[in-house]
């Protein structure tokens, strides 16, 4: 800790009352201090004995204090802090302690006191080690700009070493294989054909492999003549595909246990929010489902479109026998592995034995946890101390799942709070699902989409999907990307000199 001690005259501090006021905001401040300092080393205590990786030490310790510390309302606390014209700490996700400590350090010296301020270099750290954690997963690219571009690879990317390449100049820094589609052939020609690029470009993009995980699917469907379906109209959910349908549309599940858990007035959401259902009834043969929210021209049910019960615990097991296949290629060629609708530590431990009982003596993959459940961002803490305790670990923040999960209308709270709390951990966050997806699909953009690839910035990556616009996309985002990188930087903004007005401005 630097230190400085400073003993003003109490009386060139102000008046009586602000004296009072400053003497009543530190005792505060000093109180709040004590309360979640007690609560922190509670909470590091009981993850410490699992960290082996000394390197992330620093990033749970202070996750711990931020999650002591907004435990608390301490907005009565910033208001006073604010009025005395000291930091009202709304930016201190990287380093809350020393924020607190340099604070309590002004209101001791100008209590009269002596003041001790934290080293410069501790208020930092956080964001350094972030920064090369960023590295590490995205790729770099100087010069450029700062959030990097991570993008979806089509099977276009197998088959034409060229496309890569064109990918990379318009500002791809990292590249995402969806497990999900096509399988070893393609993906090893895809990697195949990155690694050229690099060479090429000469620079490193890091390949995410993402596991597809247990999502939830459509397995058949049988319309029964109805092309599309709108508000109102009903369908039916079936045990077994070739059970009752009484006249309706049918599909059935990839997980069909699921339905035993359902009841009436229970929401259903369907391709990521396009159809929304309210269970009507149960009946033997399944579920009968009434459409609450479709497009005015009606939507299709379609073959392995996602399907989401908020409501319901699923219970389902964290790797499909198709992930554990899977998992035999992607030990070997993936720089970083994407673990989908992974919601508790003990699916994530399984997850890492896996890996690692296949890597044998190589050191662990990075991993990327892909946050797409209310429960995973429930558990989300221990899940990156659990990660992170052997290994590197960044977050995705995989907003279409989410969305269903937790509800549209709260999901702009929830994807704040996993970028401060990742921030918080000193880990990196990817800010995905369905970003610019108009331009990606038309090669025209909506307003709203540019807004939110600009929200984006406050991560250490943006990743886009695949289109016929992709290369296009990218260096649109790129633009944005780097303009917003002059004006902010998490949710600190940057006082850089305004463009939009020069000069005198006449009337």
């Amino acid at each position: 800790m630097a230190s400085t001690t400073m003993r003003p005259d109490p009386a060139a501090c102000g008046d009586e009352d602000q004296l009072m006021r400053i003497g009543a905001c530190r005792a505060l401040l000093h109180e709040r201090m004590a309360e979640i300092d007690a609560d922190a080393a509670e909470i590091f205590a009981d993850w410490q004995a699992e960290i082996g990786r000394p390197e992330f030490l620093a990033g749970a310790e202070n996750l711990a204090f931020y999650l002591a510390a907004r435990q608390r309302d301490l907005t009565e606390l910033q208001d006073d802090l604010a009025a005395l014209g000291l930091s009202s700490l709304g930016r201190a996700e990287s380093h809350p302690r020393q924020s607190l400590a340099a604070v309590a350090a002004t209101l001791d010296g100008l209590s009269g006191g002596p003041a001790f301020w934290p080293d410069p270099a501790e208020m930092t750290a956080g964001v350094e080690f972030i920064t090369d954690q960023q590295e590490l997963f995205f790729g770099d690219y100087p010069g450029r700009y700062k959030t990097r571009i991570m993008v979806t690879v089509p099977e276009q990317g197998a088959h034409d070493p060229a496309y890569i390449g064109r990918l990379m100049e318009a500002g791809a820094s990292c590249f995402r294989i969806n497990c999900a589609h096509d399988g070893p052939e393609i993906w090893a020609a895809m990697i195949a054909n990155i690694r050229e690029a690099e060479v090429n470009a000469g620079r490193h993009c890091p390949v995410l492999m993402d596991i597809a995980g247990p999502k939830c699917r459509i397995e058949t469907v049988d319309n029964a003549g109805r092309h599309r379906l709108h508000r109102g109209d009903r369908f039916v959910l079936l045990r077994d595909p070739n059970g009752e349908r009484s006249g309706l549309p049918a599909i059935t599940i990839t997980f069909p246990h699921i339905i035993a858990k359902l009841q009436p007035g229970m929401l259903v959401w369907i391709d990521d929010g396009k159809i929304g259902a309210r269970i009507a009834e149960i009946r033997e043969y399944g579920v009968v489902l009434e459409i609450t929210i479709a497009g005015d021209k009606g939507e299709k049910l379609k073959l392995e479109k996602g399907v989401n019960f908020p409501a319901v615990d699923l219970e389902i097991e964290p790797l499909t026998e198709k992930d554990r296949a899977d998992l035999d290629f992607v030990a070997l060629h993936a720089d970083i592995v994407g673990c989908s609708f992974i919601q508790r530590t003990e699916d994530l431990r399984l997850m890492m034995m896996e890996l690692d009982r296949r890597r044998g003596d190589r050191a662990p993959q990075p991993l990327l946890l892909k946050i797409e459940t209310t429960l995973a961002v429930r558990n989300l803490p221990r899940l990156i101390v659990q990660a992170g305790a052997s290994r590197p670990v960044g977050v995705m923040i995989a907003r279409g799942d989410l969305a269903m999960e937790v509800g549209t209308e709260r999901l702009s709270e929830v994807q704040e709070e996993i970028l401060w709390l990742c921030e918080a951990a000193h880990i990196p966050a990817v800010w995905a699902t369905q970003v610019l997806q108009t331009l990606l699909k038309t090669g025209a953009p909506s307003r709203a989409e540019v807004t939110d690839a600009a929200m984006g910035q406050r991560a250490e990556c943006v990743m886009l999907n695949k289109g016929p616009y992709i290369v296009e996309t990218i260096g649109f985002l790129a633009g944005i990307l780097r303009r917003m990188d002059r004006h902010q930087f998490k949710k600190t903004a940057r006082l850089s000199a305004l463009t939009s007005w020069r000069g005198p401005q006449p009337l």
